[in-house]
């Protein structure tokens, strides 16, 4: 019920050009994914084709829009293997063949997703910044800014429409393995996996992380139990960032190291493959480990803000360095604020500690809005790096 009229006296609030933004945001947001529907997406194969073992890997792969040592490496077979010779002869059975090739399809991008991710990074970035804070609104009543409702309506599209209704390609994740993939060989087109890894840097740009922290369908899955009012205390202990930040990267050296095959018998493997929790928007659990990182993940969400993002995600280690040059972030106005620590105990995480500590790199910041109704000097405020009056600090 609190929640409920929180909302109601934010929008209440609102001023006329509020208002006008707000609703001038969610025809655009429509536009933007009615452009992507009619656009269509032309990722999908035209008509079926049946493949056989009978046929080669270079009889395949051109039917697939895939290399030769992509659908080796699929088939477990090494990347050298003679790409001219029937599938059968290299020992390969009819259901491993189905199996690559199911593999192989399942991470064929949906274009529409795109329009998805634009449209609701643009919700949030206007809400942050134009509408989060009702104009000439009391400090006092800085507890009706930012209500929650918005950014729970954005993790819930993003879990139904980007997750389980258009699959789970693309994603950030699979944006930036598929970019050290490609430079083994295992796509023929890696500009094209550039330019995708490119798109989501650019939305981590934009907004400070906020493809992460308004769009990405899993960790909007992860930030919705997250979210949920039960075992308060416990959520109160944070993970020290040193601490999942050096698994997360250590995780991602590991990655790089048997992919090139400088560590492992062969080029092309993928660590990413066997803990990809992305796998469940297509209820594709083709791993044991997979269907225990989805678990896992989800069950310590409840304790645990965005467990998955902090200890494993590649997109999110890159774009942590990414944020340190958004162009939208949160940011303190030094002289104004006082060190109460209102805003590090709202922060899941300890991006804000580092910013009021004056770190030139903090923690991750997922732009959740927690920390920009708590301030009782109204010190911070979400906004561009060139306005003038904010210290260029940030979390």
């Amino acid at each position: 019920m609190k929640i409920n009229m929180n909302n109601y006296s934010w929008f209440s609030q609102l001023s006329f050009k509020q208002r006008v933004w707000l609703f001038t945001t969610i025809v655009g947001m429509l536009a933007i994914i009615v452009i992507g529907v009619l656009l269509g997406s032309p990722g999908e194969l035209k008509e079926p084709i049946n493949f056989s073992i009978n046929m080669s890997i270079r009889d395949i792969t051109p039917k697939l829009g895939v290399t030769n040592k992509s659908l080796a490496r699929e088939l477990e077979l090494p990347l050298d293997v003679s790409k001219k010779k029937p599938l059968r002869t290299l020992g390969v059975t009819h259901q491993e063949l189905d199996h690559a090739i199911e593999h192989i399809l399942s991470h064929r991008d949906s274009m529409l997703k795109y329009y998805v991710y634009v449209a609701l990074v643009l919700g949030g970035i206007v809400f942050l910044i134009k509408l989060g804070r009702p104009d000439e609104a009391d400090v006092k009543n800085r507890r009706d800014w930012y209500p929650r409702i918005p950014h729970v309506v954005s993790l819930l599209l993003s879990v139904i429409i980007a997750g389980f209704f258009l699959g789970k390609s693309p994603n950030p994740m699979e944006g930036t393995v598929k970019v050290f993939k490609s430079m083994v060989g295992l796509y023929p087109d890696p500009l094209v996996k550039v330019i995708a890894f490119g798109f989501f840097i650019l939305l981590a740009v934009i907004g400070n992380k906020m493809i992460c922290g308004w769009a990405c369908p899993f960790g909007a899955f992860q930030e919705l139990i997250y979210s949920l009012p039960i075992l308060r205390r416990i959520k109160q202990k944070k993970l020290p960032f040193i601490l999942t930040n050096t698994i997360r990267a250590g995780l991602f050296l590991t990655m790089v190291l048997f992919l090139f095959g400088i560590i492992g018998e062969r080029k092309g493997f993928v660590i990413y493959h066997y803990i990809n929790p992305f796998n469940l928007f297509n209820l594709d659990f083709e791993s044991v480990s997979i269907l225990l990182t989805v678990i896992i993940a989800l069950a310590g969400s409840f304790i645990i803000y965005r467990p998955f993002c902090q200890l494993i995600c590649p997109f999110g280690l890159i774009s942590w360095i990414a944020e340190q040059f958004s162009i939208f972030r949160i940011r303190i106005d030094k002289d104004k604020c006082t060190q109460c620590g209102a805003c590090i105990k709202a922060c899941p995480l300890e991006a804000a500690k580092g910013s009021v500590e004056g770190k030139k790199m903090p923690a991750d910041c997922f732009s959740c809005a927690r920390c920009l109704n708590v301030c009782p000097v109204d010190a911070i405020q979400y906004r561009s790096v060139f306005k003038n009056g904010i210290t260029k600090q940030s979390t």
